[in-house]
């Protein structure tokens, strides 16, 4: 609990006018862990769902890769290095050139290491014929996709230049070679990108964190999803358009199951479901 609350002081400041503060975060995080069901499985009667908690939530990410990328993110996270970057994001107060040092840019986007190692283990389980991520900072999360799915491509887009610049250097430094950045803002380059496929895999959207930005990409991504496809929303609890954007996604009659762990929300499309199902459950 300790460490959660932690995690929920991360970027509250004077450029996240949108997020809700700390207080409220702290609040709706104790309601979540009151309405969650038991993160061991117990008492969940849907099959996939208890598969999902046995295979993905209750087991661990390990080995030598593992190890390394969380070396590598502790040298980002000490890096002094200054890079000047443009901020299109719903964290910014207005678009413009802002001068950041690696070690600003890591602590304030990098997810902790129980996220991007449920990254992995989600497309690793599920094994995607392709992933695609939308915000890929300095490429940590990436890593840890690309680590799940060594046979599969992913492909990760991220607006600014600069942070995109470093993010090369972190796969290059990590040897991932089956990662392809796109860069570029997100309204051009998802509808470029997804008219060159046939269906999405796994997507995983952690870019603008506003209401309509998310609720087109859903929108475009649902446009090339199939039953097999999956949809991870990142901070669904992060602003009140967020919270409003995931709960018009889990309405749409085109969803047939989601679960929402907090930070994260998953959602499933496949046909197998008599009714909708939501799912909330103890992360």
């Amino acid at each position: 609990m300790q460490s959660m609350l932690m995690l929920l002081t991360l970027n509250v400041g004077q450029e996240n006018k949108m997020k809700y503060n700390t207080f409220t975060l702290i609040n709706k995080y104790i309601g979540y862990l009151w309405k969650a069901s038991n993160g061991q499985g117990h008492g969940v009667h849907s099959p996939f769902v208890y598969a999902f908690i046995k295979n993905v939530l209750n087991t661990q990410s390990k080995g030598e890769s593992i190890n390394a990328i969380e070396l590598y993110r502790q040298q980002l996270l000490n890096h002094q290095k200054e890079i000047t970057i443009l901020d299109l994001g719903a964290g910014a107060n207005a678009q413009g050139n802002k001068s950041r040092t690696i070690a600003q840019i890591a602590k304030g986007a990098l997810k902790p290491k129980k996220y991007s190692t449920l990254l992995n283990r989600i497309v690793a389980y599920y094994q995607p014929h392709q992933v695609l991520e939308m915000g890929t900072s300095l490429g940590i999360t990436t890593c840890y996709l690309a680590e799940g799915v060594p046979n599969a491509s992913v492909v990760t887009m991220e607006g600014a230049p600069a942070v995109a610049q470093e993010a090369l250097a972190t796969f290059k430094y990590l040897g991932y070679q089956n990662i392809q950045l796109i860069e570029g803002n997100f309204d051009q380059s998802l509808p470029q990108y997804l008219q060159g496929i046939s269906t999405i895999g796994i997507a995983y959207v952690d870019g603008n964190h506003r209401y309509a930005p998310t609720m087109q990409y859903f929108n475009l991504l649902l446009n090339k999803s199939d039953e097999e496809s999956i949809f991870i929303f990142d901070d669904i609890h992060w602003s009140s358009e967020m919270e409003k954007a995931w709960e018009e996604i889990k309405a749409d009659k085109r969803v047939s199951l989601t679960i929402d762990l907090f930070y994260i929300g998953i959602v499933f499309l496949k046909k197998g479901n008599k009714e909708k199902e939501n799912f909330i459950i103890k992360f």
